[in-house]
């Protein structure tokens, strides 16, 4: 049975999608579990090194797989989760801002920010389409925040979608999930959870869903997207955790929020409950599980106050600082990750599009639509963590204004960042190993580096088609 699966994709995928080619084929198609946090930090895990929340489940994933210590995605949220499914850079395809910014980019700033897409082209080919094409069963739930509802997650290979819209967070964590956000009052929902009932929690009825769909897949092979809107605001913790981290803070603490270190509890408690269904159903050894964050945790005030602190690292979401982008990243598939295992390689959001193709025996090498790929397969580096890819730099371009950031872009290039500022063109130079907290400019030392690294990242913008701000 397990051959004749493999065998069926394999046939598939070449009267489907000619353009792929089927790498050396597992001996069944693992299934692909990819759970998305939604603004969590870098340091917000227990493993990571958090000194008050407590995420016993992630913890064990990581132990039970590879943890990577330098994992990156884009300054914001719908930038990531384009490039993820597509495996091409925000900047390449112009949603380099989430999708209300798109729509109402900001006014009353020194430069006019760069022009950006709002909703993901339907000429983009996502991870859901080439697995739908080989033969999987293809769910999203949770956030989607990729376009409106004719580029909705139907419309880009998943078969079915439970929570996903074209907004980037839910009025409430409460039942009936809906209501007025924001200053413009705007009336938001959650859709396909059903009636429901008081007391409900959204993670905790997001991930009844996908327990569901886990035990409605029987023994096919599925790609389940969950994409939680947690732990992104409104700050809403389960009242008896906000306030049992209430008495645990004490001066001192790097996290002092107890809204917050309650929605990490609770998210990792559904991590949790998803793994175990994994272990329930004996899928556990043949699925591909991967969790990460959208981008860095929220340093803004919320409430009365800050949301996370990302020390060691600077800064916070929608800054190029480390703080803004990078993020934690867990990875396990049995028999391909060694346990406990931690990889240093830095990796970036579009290398999960070639990474997962890969595993799942199908080749990105080759693209039949929309152009080239900016990720990297990192299956070497799950295989052997000390492996390196072969990659010059890593790049990020955001040219919008953010609480964190005026327009900016930057480039990594080994140990050393750069990040040239568009309003004045300064840059600034890091030397990461040394000083992970970007707190020693070396630009001024360093001139001759700094100048080769700002041609690097020039000619990069002009070779994916980065759009830059201009003047008023």
């Amino acid at each position: 049975m397990i051959g004749k699966m493999a065998h069926s994709v394999t046939c598939l995928l070449a009267v489907a999608l000619p353009g792929y080619c089927v790498a050396s084929a597992p001996p069944y198609p693992p299934n692909v579990v990819f759970i998305l946090a939604d603004d969590l930090g870098w340091a917000d895990l227990a493993c990571y090194g958090s000194d008050l929340h407590e995420t016993p489940h992630l913890d064990r994933l990581a132990r039970e797989g590879m943890r990577f210590s330098q994992a990156y995605a884009m300054p914001v949220c719908s930038p990531s989760r384009a490039a993820i499914l597509t495996g091409r850079h925000a900047a390449r395809l112009q949603m380099t801002i989430w999708r209300e910014g798109a729509l109402k980019p900001t006014e009353n700033q020194k430069l006019r920010p760069a022009p950006a897409i709002s909703d993901l082209p339907h000429a983009e080919t996502t991870i859901a389409e080439a697995l739908k094409a080989a033969g999987y069963l293809t769910f999203h739930i949770g956030k989607w925040h990729l376009g409106d509802a004719d580029h909705s997650p139907e419309t880009q290979g998943f078969d079915l979608n439970i929570g996903g819209t074209h907004w980037g967070a839910p009025a409430t964590f409460f039942h009936p999930f809906r209501g007025e956000f924001g200053p413009e009052r705007e009336f938001r929902y959650v859709p396909g959870l059903g009636l429901g009932k008081a007391g409900d929690y959204l993670t905790d009825r997001l991930t009844d869903e996908a327990i569901a769909l886990i035990d409605a897949a029987r023994n096919r092979p599925f790609f389940l997207n969950l994409w939680y809107y947690s732990p992104h605001t409104p700050m809403d913790g389960k009242p008896e955790l906000v306030a049992k981290y209430r008495k645990r803070i004490k001066s001192g603490m790097k996290h002092q929020n107890p809204d917050y270190a309650a929605m990490i509890e609770s998210l990792d408690a559904n991590v949790g409950r998803v793994l175990a269904q994994l272990r329930k159903r004996k899928l556990e050894g043949r699925t591909l599980v991967i969790f990460a964050s959208d981008n860095g945790g929220t340093i803004i005030q919320h409430r009365g106050r800050q949301v996370t602190d990302n020390s060691p690292l600077r800064s916070g979401k929608g800054s190029l600082y480390e703080g803004g982008i990078r993020v934690p990243l867990i990875v396990r598939l049995p028999g391909v990750t060694s346990r406990g295992s931690v990889c240093d390689e830095p990796v970036i959001c579009t290398d999960f599009y070639p990474t997962i193709l890969e595993l799942c025996g199908v080749s990105a090498a080759s693209r039949p639509a929309a152009g080239p790929l900016d990720g990297q397969s990192v299956a070497p580096l799950l295989r052997q963590p000390n492996a390196r890819l072969n990659r010059d730099a890593l790049y990020f371009h955001y040219p919008h204004y953010y609480m964190t950031t005026t327009p900016v872009s930057a480039i990594r290039a080994g140990d050393w960042k750069l990040l040239e500022y568009f309003e004045d063109h300064r840059v600034e130079l890091y030397h990461l190993q040394d000083d992970p907290g970007e707190t020693r400019d070396l630009a001024g030392q360093q001139p001759t580096r700094a100048a080769q690294l700002r041609d690097q990242l020039d000619a990069w913008r002009s070779a994916v088609g980065a759009k830059v701000p201009t003047a008023r």
